[in-house]
């Protein structure tokens, strides 16, 4: 999920994609973890991706497929 998506763009693109109507959308903004290594050169710091999760709630009686493409 791109971090600068709204709800808004992120409902569109889930309808366009399934086929499904929308009701709700919650976003989560999960912030980069820390991650400290120790090497015979010193200790390396760094951190991870900061990433976006969207739930989305479905009308009453929609459902998506996740194996149909398999």
């Amino acid at each position: 999920m791109n971090t600068k998506a709204n709800k808004v763009e992120i409902k569109k693109a889930v309808e366009a994609a399934y086929g499904v109507s929308v009701e709700k959308v919650r976003t989560i903004n999960v912030r980069p973890d820390r991650k400290t290594k120790f090497t015979k050169t010193g200790i390396q710091h760094g951190k991870t991706n900061a990433v976006k999760k969207a739930l989305v709630q479905l009308a009453e009686g929609e459902t998506i497929d996740l194996y149909a493409n398999i």
